[in-house]
């Protein structure tokens, strides 16, 4: 069966939720997913620059989108960078999840406090902030937290304890301006921080309805 769009992960917990996403954001439209823990492992090791790298996250992005979809949706903020690269050289559409929440976070700021539980996110997502600013005409001011304890729990497969750490973490930081969840796993934490009074962005729905109307777009060529 040919699919409309695809997504491409770095853990099984996203399906699920990416899943009821479009479900309730675009019903009509045919889903697939593929997930490659692999490649979020390889670029921890390796580094984002990693031709190695580069490759086979190409070579996955082409092996979901062989479905038949006419875009894919990389969910890793990690190697969203990397994916996003190989659009317009390729017969299907690439986007980055958290790229509709790099545009938002860019109106919202100057000062963006940007959280991660991993550090290879951290480059990617701030470069990707600042491709947002600069498109957008606007200055940010980014600063990083890497709450690195909190990982080992996701692995585990402890998601409260990982939501827990990171918005006590967030919390104690006390942060004036927008804060920017970089990994769609801290999505859960977004509304604990808004209830505490702390604006914070998270890519999974900003991001699919962006792949929604994209594809739509992509429809009417």
């Amino acid at each position: 069966m040919a699919h409309d769009i695809a997504f491409l992960h770095t853990s099984p917990v996203h399906v699920p939720t990416f899943s009821q996403l479009m479900q309730e954001l675009a019903p009509a439209l045919r889903v697939a997913h593929s997930v490659r823990e692999d490649l979020l492992a390889d670029a921890q090791q390796e580094g984002v620059d990693s031709p190695g790298l580069i490759g086979r996250v190409h070579a996955a992005l082409a092996e979901v989108a062989a479905t038949g979809a006419a875009l894919v949706v990389c969910t890793c903020s990690t190697l969203g960078g990397i994916a996003e690269s190989s659009d317009g050289d390729t017969p299907y559409r690439v986007t980055r999840i958290d790229r509709a929440m790099a545009d938002l976070a860019a109106r919202s700021g100057p000062h963006v406090l940007l959280v991660a539980t991993v550090h290879s996110t951290l480059a990617p997502t701030a470069a990707l902030l600042q491709s947002s600013a600069r498109r957008l005409g606007v200055s940010l001011d980014i600063q990083s937290l890497v709450v690195a304890d909190a990982w080992a729990h996701f692995q585990a497969g402890d998601h409260a304890r990982y939501i827990d750490t990171v918005v006590a973490a967030v919390t104690k930081a006390a942060p004036t301006g927008i804060v920017v969840l970089a990994q769609a796993s801290l999505a859960p934490a977004a509304e604990r921080l808004i209830a505490r009074g702390i604006s914070a962005l998270t890519s999974p729905r900003l991001g699919t309805e962006h792949a929604v109307a994209l594809h739509q777009q992509i429809n009417k060529v």
